[in-house]
């Protein structure tokens, strides 16, 4: 529904963003949630149709040339970055789509409660965690869980988002991660299976192989559908990048859709903007 105030959809409540995205599975269509990391990677990302758009500082180090795990690292306060480039770029320029903030839930900083206010003024519909601690293993992710900045911090997160009727939509690891987000009313779970393949900035090989991505995005699914057979499930990463690789998840899983952010807004302007520069360097003098 359009924004009396504007004229444009954002924001959305909680119930509006499920039943758009329950209109989509009506018509036998797959949900494509798209991270993008400037106004205009949004606008064209809307005209081509995706449901839902994902603002994150990985967003603005990706459109910057570097690889986007740059948002896990201490380059800058994610918080602020998501929230720039909401205010100044995607929100100004998104007609209709619901825009989804990405919020680093284990920020020590904030008081949580009063940020996802700011996030709702500013006009977003819905949550996402990210940069996220659950795509973080190893003896660092131990060394996080115990100094204070855990998992359960991005799902406190999401239990907010879900008394201040925010959508959420968030990146889990593993079923139980899948399990503890649902619990709080997670909306939309996504299956993140590691850094997205190829390209010039991506990793070279996948973290898993498309087997291991069926295997690990179906566990999650199973762990949550029987408690929570309304939630929307979603595949993203690792070997998952072309639109036939998610075709192959689609047919093999039970997942609904798909997340693509290097996939869509850094595969498309990668490949577009070589091509195009090759016809134009490609003219002769007459």
């Amino acid at each position: 529904m359009p924004n009396p105030w504007t004229g444009k959809g954002n924001p959305y409540t909680k119930q509006e963003v499920r039943d758009r995205l329950k209109a989509t599975l009506d018509k036998n269509e797959a949900i494509i949630a798209a991270g993008a990391g400037t106004g205009i990677s949004a606008k064209f990302i809307e005209k081509g149709g995706a449901d839902l758009i994902i603002i994150y500082n990985s967003g603005r180090f990706r459109m910057s040339g570097h690889g986007s795990t740059a948002g896990m690292m201490a380059y800058g306060d994610a918080n602020a970055v998501a929230m720039e480039i909401g205010e100044f770029e995607v929100l100004p320029v998104v007609e209709e789509v619901p825009v989804i903030c990405g919020v680093h839930g284990t920020d020590p900083r904030r008081r949580m409660w009063h940020f996802l206010g700011q996030v709702k003024d500013m006009g977003f519909s819905g949550v996402n965690n990210f940069p996220t601690h659950a795509i973080v293993d190893g003896h660092f992710r131990n060394v996080l869980e115990e100094t204070g900045m855990s998992f359960q911090k991005e799902v406190d997160m999401v239990g907010l988002a879900t008394k201040m009727d925010l959508f959420s939509v968030v990146y889990v690891a593993k079923p139980e991660e899948a399990v503890q987000m649902a619990d709080v009313g997670a909306d939309a779970i996504i299956a993140h299976v590691g850094t997205t393949v190829g390209g010039s900035i991506g990793v070279q090989s996948a973290t898993c192989t498309m087997d291991d991505a069926i295997e690990r995005t179906q566990a999650i699914i199973d762990a949550v559908k029987k408690s929570n057979p309304d939630t929307f499930f979603l595949a993203h990463g690792g070997p998952v990048n072309t639109p036939e690789d998610v075709r192959i998840i689609l047919d093999k899983t039970e997942a609904h859709g798909f997340v693509g952010a290097s996939s869509l807004e850094r595969m498309g302007v990668e490949q577009s903007l070589t091509d195009l520069t090759r016809k134009f360097k490609s003219l002769t003098l007459s």
